[in-house]
């Protein structure tokens, strides 16, 4: 099946805009990107980009699709049957899908859920994003995430859970190097599993030729990461320049979450978000901003991530990411970017998805107008035109 989407404006996903462009898609492949649309054969479905812009699959580097956007969503994971988890799960899935994400890293589920549900969508059983899923987080006993996480004390236990999540099946290794905001009794400052600790798990994931993210927000935490070796910094509240340095440095890569920490702090305790949760993030979210600020201002790589499932912060809202990205210093090239090629990177996909070139797998999302001239058109439900993910519109599989 041959698809083109002609004569129209194309965000490549490197920086160049090509206007009047069309691009061609076979079976699941681009095939070609022209000036013309001339001499396409009569069997060849033409989609017309005039009005709005062709963009690569976006990618979100951070959800978690078991949890739902509920007030207190890790106490909800605890209160819930298995089942309803991967019931919601699977809603999830589809919404993202919908909203123009194609591809997700999910960095942390409960009982495997996470795990099935990308087989599932790999064997065309559910319709969702493409996964790379961590399994069980990696967290020290009572640490932050242990209602979910896999909770271990020491390198060699450490190293234990990271084999524990590669045999099932992860693509990815978390780690929590950090307390944070939504577990009860742990502070986002301090620091928790040890640079040995995490040194151990990192060496074996990328033993494994996995890559590691961490949960990140003191910046002691964040240091001991750094020196183990880890691969991306989640949420990275309080950056020092020590902290940025070394990111840019050693290219790694930023998830800065920010719609993790806006929406409570939007909603808050009227909402039902618990008063501990709220106080903690009024605390930490001005830090965050400045440190966002400072690491963009220092060329630090920022991916998008949105902490999706965290108190409203909802599946299918997921671009709202980009232009809180803008509000925090990014140009909006610089923030579709991150919601693209560099996503891809952070991933290891870069040479299969993130830009549209040929050769690559067609994951194409037309959004109405022009988002480079006004960013806050993905603030917008409507702002989806149509999805493509792997040569297929999605309301055709």
């Amino acid at each position: 099946m041959r698809t083109a989407f002609v004569n129209g404006r194309v965000f490549v996903g490197n920086g160049k805009v090509l206007e009047h462009a069309t691009v061609l898609v076979e079976d699941d492949k681009i095939v070609s990107i022209s000036d013309s649309f001339s001499g396409l054969d009569k069997d060849t479905r033409k989609v017309p980009i005039e009005g709005a812009t062709l963009f690569p699959g976006f990618i979100d580097c951070h959800v978690h699709l078991v949890m739902s956007g509920s007030p207190d969503p890790i106490g909800a994971l605890a209160n819930e049957s298995a089942l309803i988890t991967t019931i919601k799960a699977v809603e999830n899935a589809r919404k993202t899908l919908e909203a123009g994400i194609t591809t997700v890293r999910d960095l942390g589920g409960k009982n495997g859920i996470d795990l099935e549900l990308k087989q599932a969508i790999e064997s065309g059983l559910i319709k969702g994003p493409r996964i790379l899923a961590a399994g069980r987080l990696i967290c020290m006993t009572g640490g932050h995430g242990w209602p979910i996480g896999r909770e271990a004390d020491g390198p060699d236990d450490v190293r234990r859970a990271a084999r524990e999540q590669i045999k099932a099946g992860a693509d990815i290794v978390k780690f929590m190097a950090t307390g944070g905001v939504l577990t009860a009794a742990v502070e986002p400052g301090s620091a928790q599993l040890t640079y040995e600790e995490m040194k151990a798990g990192i060496e074996e994931a990328h033993k494994a030729g996995k890559r590691t993210a961490t949960h990140a927000m003191g910046s002691q935490g964040i240091l001991d990461a750094l020196h183990a070796g880890i691969d991306s910094i989640e949420h990275g509240i309080y950056l020092t320049d020590e902290i940025i340095s070394f990111m840019k440095k050693n290219s790694v890569f930023f998830v800065p979450t920010i719609s993790a920490m806006y929406h409570i702090g939007k909603m808050g305790i009227a909402a039902g978000i618990p008063a501990w949760a709220v106080e903690k993030n009024n605390i930490v979210a001005p830090h965050h901003k400045e440190s966002v600020k400072k690491a963009h201002g220092a060329g630090v790589t920022i991916a998008m991530g949105t902490d999706a499932g965290t108190p409203f912060n909802y599946h299918g809202k997921n671009l709202m990411e980009i232009p809180l990205l803008v509000k925090h210093g990014l140009s909006p090239m610089e923030a579709l970017i991150a919601a693209t090629s560099t996503a891809s990177r952070v991933l290891g996909l870069e040479n299969s998805i993130g830009t549209i070139e040929p050769g690559k797998i067609a994951d194409l999302v037309l959004v109405k107008n022009n988002p480079m001239e006004n960013i806050d058109i993905l603030n917008g439900n409507d702002a989806i035109a149509r999805v493509m993910k792997s040569g297929q519109f999605i309301e055709d599989k």
